[in-house]
């Protein structure tokens, strides 16, 4: 038997929560960012939620596409202050693409719930 789906109210919280928690010079997937808050599978939520959300006082920057990737249509304005703020903050770029093995994001569980709680 699975448990049902969370609200899209819980799932948007739980993405948003787990966004705020990423650390300056490290990036996450779209894909990792649903995982981390317990909707595994659901990349594509994550994007929706981060495309509709108010987020101007979170690190929205640092959620790119799985192999690095900046998702937002190359050359306009956003894409390129993504790329700044991340070169801003230290991330490296092999072409086009972040450095995923250098820069990914890779939270102990343990310790990511306990900066949930808090």
């Amino acid at each position: 038997m699975t448990s049902p789906a969370p609200s899209p109210d819980a799932a948007s919280q739980a993405l948003l929560r787990v966004l705020a928690l990423v650390p300056a010079g490290r990036v996450v997937s779209y894909g990792q960012l649903a995982d981390l808050a317990g909707l595994p599978g659901r990349a594509r939520l994550a994007g929706r939620v981060l495309r509709l959300a108010d987020i101007r006082d979170l690190p929205w920057h640092r959620v790119v596409a799985a192999n690095g990737g900046i998702s937002l249509p190359e050359g306009s304005d956003e894409a390129l202050e993504q790329r700044q703020r991340l070169r801003a903050e230290g991330i490296t770029f092999k072409g086009k693409r972040v450095d995923m093995k250098q820069h990914q994001w890779r939270p102990d569980l343990a310790a990511l719930l306990m900066l949930m709680e808090g």
